[in-house]
């Protein structure tokens, strides 16, 4: 394994946030999903101490966790683990993304970090060391912070390119197949619109909702099951849509995607509800709950003309029930996680 070329020399690196477009809580369930790499990202300056001391500051880069610098020291675990001769860091972290929010923010802090290491070391982002980051972080949230995630959100962060989802099939999870799906919404007049709830959750949660529905499933749950079967199939569909650009078959997928989340797998909150209601009476073509739920995000894929009227109409409807105002961010699909700044 390569070593630090330099001792003061720092690193910068940049990893997104993701959203899912359809394929909720199948990861962990050998399922199929449909998620992109996101403009809002996490950004990891990493630089070698002369010790072997890890030092974490943040400025806004937590995953919505209190104990969320143990995200960073299972990532450094992991890369040891697997041989890497990691040093003492000093690492500074900052995030544009809505911590807790549904969008990935955990895994866009473990793989900034991680890609902030590799550039570090000297190890190259091909294709095949993307997918070895991906597997570490994953295990940094399983394994040392608790998290029972299912890869989707590293993957994504590695793997996502300009303009294009990732479809990941999870039917052998120790192996998950992935393929660049071209998605030129933009070309057709459209915009992906993500509604912050300001509901926070935290999916390391122990004994809540997250863990709760792995183990339905994993028992039989035959709602938590039928809405697996189903999200699988319009998995499929949301693909063929996208190949036809049948942006109207696309939304419609969307939204029965949001109520098989809401009434099987019973992971929504009134406050994902509305946005989703709201959006379809303001002219949207389709919306749903993007993430694990609980609070978070919701997606909504909306005429480029039509995204401001269906912004004030939710915040309306916010206002009207004296709920927080949400937050608005357009987002496309950009690429997956890179040094931005490296030693010399």
């Amino acid at each position: 394994m390569a070593g630090v070329n330099s001792p003061s020399a720092p690193v910068v690196a940049r990893a997104p946030g993701r959203v899912n477009l359809i394929g909720e809580h199948t990861d962990y369930n050998g399922g199929l999903c449909l998620p992109f790499a996101i403009g809002l990202a996490t950004i990891a300056a990493v630089r070698p101490r002369g010790d072997d001391q890890l030092r974490v500051t943040s400025r806004e880069a937590v995953p919505g966790d209190p104990h969320w610098q143990e995200y960073v020291v299972g990532v450094l675990a992991e890369l040891r683990r697997i041989g890497w001769e990691v040093p003492g860091l000093d690492i500074d972290l900052v995030s544009t993304l809505p911590l807790g929010g549904g969008l990935a923010s955990s895994a866009a802090l473990e793989c900034a970090v991680a890609t902030a290491i590799a550039g570090l070391l000297g190890v190259p982002l091909d294709g095949a060391g993307r997918r070895l980051l991906a597997e570490a972080c994953r295990r940094a949230e399983t394994e040392h912070v608790g998290a029972p995630t299912g890869g989707m959100d590293q993957l994504a962060a590695m793997l996502g390119s300009d303009g294009h989802a990732l479809l990941i099939d999870f039917a052998d999870p120790d192996s998950p197949v992935t393929a660049p799906v071209s998605f030129p919404v933009a070309e057709d007049g459209l915009v992906l619109l993500v509604t912050d709830t300001r509901v926070r959750h935290v999916l390391a949660d122990g004994d809540g909702g997250y863990a709760q529905r792995r183990r339905e499933y994993a028992r039989g749950h035959p709602r938590r099951r039928r809405h697996v079967v189903t999200e699988n199939a319009r998995v499929r569909d949301a693909v063929d849509a996208i190949g036809a650009r049948a942006w109207a078959r696309l939304g419609a997928l969307m939204t029965a995607s949001h109520a098989s989340l809401r009434d099987d797998y019973e992971v929504s909150v009134p406050q994902l509800d509305q946005v989703v209601d709201t959006g379809l009476e303001a002219g949207a073509l389709g919306a749903r709950m993007t993430g694990g739920g609980f609070g978070g995000c919701a997606l909504t894929l909306v005429a480029a003309d039509r995204a401001g009227v269906v912004r004030e109409a939710v915040d309306a409807a916010y206002a009207e029930r004296g709920w927080a105002p949400p937050r608005h961010h357009l987002v496309e699909p950009g690429p997956g996680a890179e040094v931005l700044r490296g030693i010399g």
